[in-house]
This record gives C-alpha cells, sequence and structure tokens, in this order.
C-alpha cells in the first residue's frame, strides 16, 4: 500500500460527527456483517455510508496496493454507482414485505467484481411489519455481504434489527459547523449563518436555504409576528395568508435542487451505461419536498418563540416584572409536535395565533 493511501482520511467529509467518525474508521479496519446507522435528516447518516460502503468495496484494492482501483471503488461507492453496492430506497410510505423480500435475494447474490456486496437500505424506521422478512438475512448474510442500514431514529419495530448491527449513531449538526462547512464551500459567511440557523442542524437542507434570497425576509416575517396580533381574526388572517405565500415561494430552492440531481443522475446514467428508476427518486424528491415544508414551519416557530424569549429576558430586567405569558411557549411546542401528524397547516396556524398573547 502506498503512503499516500496509508495518509488518506475517507470520512474527512464527514463534518461535525466525532464520535460516528470513530466508529466508522473501526468498521474499515475490522467490519462486521451489518451496520445501522441513525441520526436525524441532514447530519450525514448517507454520505457517511457510500464512504464506508467505498471502504468496504477497496479493500481487496487497497490490500494490494493498486491505487487506481481503490480510487475507481471510491469513486463509484460515492456516485452511487458501483455494481456491487445496492441502494434500496423506500417504494411507499413504509418498507413492504415485498420490497423486503427483494432485499433479502439481493443479499446472497455474489459480488460482480471483488470480495464484497454492499447493501444500503435507506429510512429503515420506516420498516413497520417487514421485519420479520428481513431479520434472517440481517442476521446471517453470506461472508461477502455488508448491511448499511440508515434510520432516523430506533423505533420499536426497528429494535429486533438493531440488535443484530453495529450501531452509529449521528447527531444533528451544530449550527455554527454547519455554517463553517457552507462559508468553506463558497456561501458568504452571513448568508451561512442564517441558512444554518434555519436548517436546524440539516447540511443538505441548509446548503438548499443559502441560496434562497428570501430566506432572510420569512424570517423577519414570522419575528414581526406578535406585532401584527391585535385580537382580531382579520389581523390572524391576513397574517396566516403571507406566511403561507412565503411558504409556497420557498420552494424554488429546493425545486431547483432536484431539477439538478435528475440532470446529474440522467449524466450518471450515461456515462456507466446504468438505468436509475427515476419515479423512485422523484417519489423520494416529493417527500424531501414534504419535509423542506415542515422544516420551514419548525423554523418559523423557532423564530417566534426566539423573539418572545428575548422579549421576556428584557422585561425581566424592568423592575415592573414580565408581561411576556410563558403560556406561549407550550403553544409554539404543541403547534411543532402537531407537525408530525401532517395537520391542515392554515388551520394550525389560525388556530396559534389566535391564542398567542399580544404585545402590551
Amino acid at each position: 500500500m502506498s503512503v499516500g493511501a496509508d495518509l488518506f482520511d475517507p470520512f474527512a467529509a464527514v463534518i461535525g460527527q466525532p464520535n460516528a467518525v470513530v466508529q466508522l474508521r473501526a468498521a474499515v479496519a475490522h467490519p462486521l456483517h451489518a451496520y445501522l446507522l441513525v441520526g436525524p435528516p441532514g447530519a450525514g447518516k448517507r454520505q457517511a455510508a457510500l464512504l464506508l460502503a467505498g471502504e468496504l468495496l477497496a479493500r481487496t484494492a487497497l490490500e494490494i496496493g493498486d491505487s487506481e482501483a481503490v480510487a475507481r471503488h471510491r469513486r463509484l461507492a460515492q456516485s452511487e454507482a458501483h455494481p456491487d453496492l445496492a441502494i434500496v430506497e423506500r417504494e411507499g410510505p413504509f418498507i413492504t414485505r415485498d420490497q423486503a423480500r427483494a432485499v433479502v435475494t439481493q443479499s446472497v447474490r455474489t459480488p460482480l467484481e471483488g470480495a464484497r456486496r454492499v447493501l444500503l437500505l435507506t429510512e429503515f424506521h420506516l420498516v413497520v411489519d417487514a421485519v420479520a422478512v428481513l431479520l434472517k438475512a440481517v442476521e446471517e448474510p453470506p461472508p461477502s455481504t455488508v448491511f448499511l442500514i440508515l434510520a432516523d431514529e430506533v423505533t420499536v419495530e426497528l429494535a429486533t434489527i438493531a440488535s443484530r448491527c453495529g450501531v452509529i449513531r449521528f447527531g444533528a449538526l451544530d449550527p455554527a459547523v454547519v455554517a463553517a462547512r457552507l462559508i468553506d464551500e463558497g456561501i458568504a459567511a452571513e448568508a451561512a449563518t442564517v441558512a444554518a440557523r434555519a436548517a436546524g442542524g440539516d447540511l443538505r437542507r441548509a446548503r438548499i436555504l443559502a441560496s434562497d434570497p428570501e430566506l432572510s425576509r420569512r424570517a423577519e416575517l414570522w419575528a414581526a409576528a406578535p406585532d401584527r396580533l391585535d385580537g382580531t381574526g382579520a389581523a390572524v388572517v391576513a397574517l396566516v395568508i403571507e406566511i403561507l405565500a412565503a411558504l409556497d415561494a420557498a420552494f424554488v430552492s429546493i425545486d431547483v435542487s432536484h431539477q439538478e440531481e435528475l440532470a446529474e443522475l440522467a449524466a450518471r446514467d450515461e456515462r456507466y451505461g446504468m438505468r436509475t428508476p427515476v419515479k423512485t427518486v422523484q417519489d423520494r424528491q416529493r417527500r424531501e419536498r414534504r419535509r423542506f415544508r415542515t422544516g420551514e414551519l419548525r423554523f418559523g416557530f423557532a423564530v417566534l418563540a426566539r423573539t418572545y424569549r428575548d422579549r421576556l429576558a428584557l422585561e425581566l430586567a424592568d423592575d415592573a416584572g414580565p408581561k411576556v405569558d410563558l403560556g406561549v411557549f407550550a403553544a409554539l411546542q404543541q403547534a411543532a409536535e402537531s407537525l408530525d401528524h401532517n395537520p391542515n397547516e392554515r388551520l394550525l396556524l389560525e388556530r396559534l395565533f389566535l391564542h398567542l398573547p399580544r404585545p402590551r
């Protein structure tokens, strides 16, 4: 093996996850049959899994010192085009039994190029009743197969599979870490800071928001909301209409990102003679679009909470005592939690604003 290969750190691109990186390096040195990478969206799980897959697939080439082959394995894994890397995206709201059976079939296939085959299973916190189909395959795959399973959380249904895996945990990224990465990528410091704060620890979302010139205006709209509430339904309705219009306009940035992704996939397919299932990608993009909108609402609620906290801090310094109703924070928390159940956004916002305290 060359000196350059010895010094190369495949996981240098994984930011803000020092504990996970330690485990990833250990996985390269002493690989298990299955790993579960757990953490919130945008924390870097998929990128880390692709880096790990590249190292596992390049292991034989590394051992014999074939630097060109090593680079090729890594490059193809990163571009999700390696013939011995199978990526499974869910095809509906949950991982179905039929999809699980297809995974089992793939797990026993012989590697096409080297000594290993890697199966990367995404969003497996949504596995539900397909666990029984997968369990044996994950627990005792062929020696040539390694499972890399991604999940936002270890659900009750996923716990049994988790117990058969090496678990690598990822936390939400610190906004300062996200901002620093955006700045390294050429984003202006102010835009990077605003985008990182709005993204809630999601690097992918932060990259999209950093190119959105209206992000600061949306933040200002939420921050000004308390001063626009005068106790009348008319003020609430007008504010909700404006916020929903701003949310609709925010989709321009993510739609551009999705179009670029599809164009890159088409170019990759042509380069490597592949046929990416475009519908599967488009279904994932639709789910990302929904998460993006939910993220925008959570961001707005966070801006509101910060606005009320700042006012409370000023009032606590006043001898007259606080005027902010502390119930506002419970109302905002309840509104944020209700987003998990796909509520009617207009009704949710109207109900919230009707119960927020008027400035005094």
